[in-house]
């Protein structure tokens, strides 16, 4: 659900900025107040897992659309919404300018629509209340699937809305909308199923590092790994995915590709203007692996490359991000200040 840029008018464009970059910044200081140290690695291992399962194109059978995860629910089940929010801007900052998945003028967009929705209306409105007396693998099916649905409904409507307040003429917003709301409901409950399988792993593995469970009313019962070797398995999976699922992902288009097929008969519209000009020259210069692959190559070895590079790159944007924000006090300076 990467929007291209052609799809916003720049007024909307910088008003969507704006308003993620207002909720990042909410989010910069909630962490900052959480100073939780143990988030730093899971920050980046979840981030890169993200990465690579979004790589992941699963086929919407009878539609000839595909659909990915959006991650943001999945990312809030284990960080909390503020953490989870900046580890979703780390990975569609890194699709939109090592990859071009994504315009740069409608980042601001992409981060609200796929990760505000998934992060603060999952987290807060879904997750916290089903999990407030303890965690189960049915209550995290049940909250897994009506996140996940609920959070893309809401952001393929966002996309309508923005194409629509754009000026966006080829794509009208009653057939667009009605194109987009239920090709995004079967992509929600595939990703709700892929969300609650990693969830109840992390459950029976480590049932601490689910956001809200360790200070739930009921006791946590003893997880199967170590934090250690929790991070690992999900650090292997992500190599996994990335390196090697990812080469036989969907080559069918995504829920809004397929939808813009379907109203305008093509998923590539065309914009002029500074604006785009300039933001088309910025990310020509920044996408060493345009649409996941070397550049003028079709060959398999960029897919897995790409996987792998971007994984290790959300990773190094995420836990710098930690430090170069100050997000986590050392235990001294604590000391020092009480």
């Amino acid at each position: 659900m990467h929007m291209a840029d052609a799809l916003v008018a720049p007024a909307v464009a910088g008003t969507m900025y704006v308003l993620s970059a207002g909720a990042a910044s909410v989010s910069v200081k909630k962490v900052r107040e959480e100073n939780d140290p143990k988030k730093i690695p899971v920050m980046g291992v979840m981030g890169a897992f993200v990465f690579a399962t979004q790589m992941l194109n699963f086929t919407i059978p009878g539609t000839g659309s595909s659909g990915h995860l959006c991650g943001g629910m999945m990312l809030s089940a284990m960080l909390g919404p503020y953490a989870g929010f900046l580890t979703m801007i780390g990975v569609l900052l890194v699709q939109c300018l090592l990859f071009a998945d994504g315009g740069l003028l409608a980042l601001g967009c992409n981060i609200w629509n796929m990760a505000f929705y998934g992060c603060f209306v999952g987290a807060l409105l879904i997750w916290r209340p089903i999990m407030k007396k303890g965690a189960s693998r049915v209550k995290i099916l049940l909250a897994s699937i009506l996140g996940c649905v609920l959070t893309l409904q809401m952001g393929a409507f966002s996309v309508s809305l923005e194409t629509m307040i754009s000026g966006i003429t080829e794509l009208p917003f009653s057939v667009f909308v009605a194109t987009m709301q239920p090709i995004h409901l079967a992509i929600g409950f595939v990703e709700g199923l892929i969300t609650a399988a990693v969830l109840i792993f992390v459950h029976e593995a480590r049932p601490e590092l689910l956001w809200g469970v360790g200070q739930s009313e009921t006791p946590v019962k003893e997880g199967k790994l170590s934090f250690k070797n929790t991070i690992v398995v999900i650090a292997i999976l992500a190599a996994l995915a990335g390196g090697i699922v990812s080469l036989f992902a969907s080559a069918f288009p995504d829920g809004l590709e397929w939808s813009m097929e379907q109203v305008a008969g093509t998923a590539e519209l065309e914009a002029a203007g500074g604006a785009y000009d300039t933001a088309t020259a910025i990310q020509d210069a920044t996408s060493l692996l345009p649409d996941y692959a070397f550049k003028n190559s079709e060959s398999a070895v960029g897919t897995s490359f790409s996987g792998i590079v971007g994984a290790l790159v959300v990773v190094a944007i995420t836990v710098g991000a930690c430090y170069a924000f100050r997000f986590f006090k050392s235990k001294k300076k604590e000391e020092q200040v009480a």
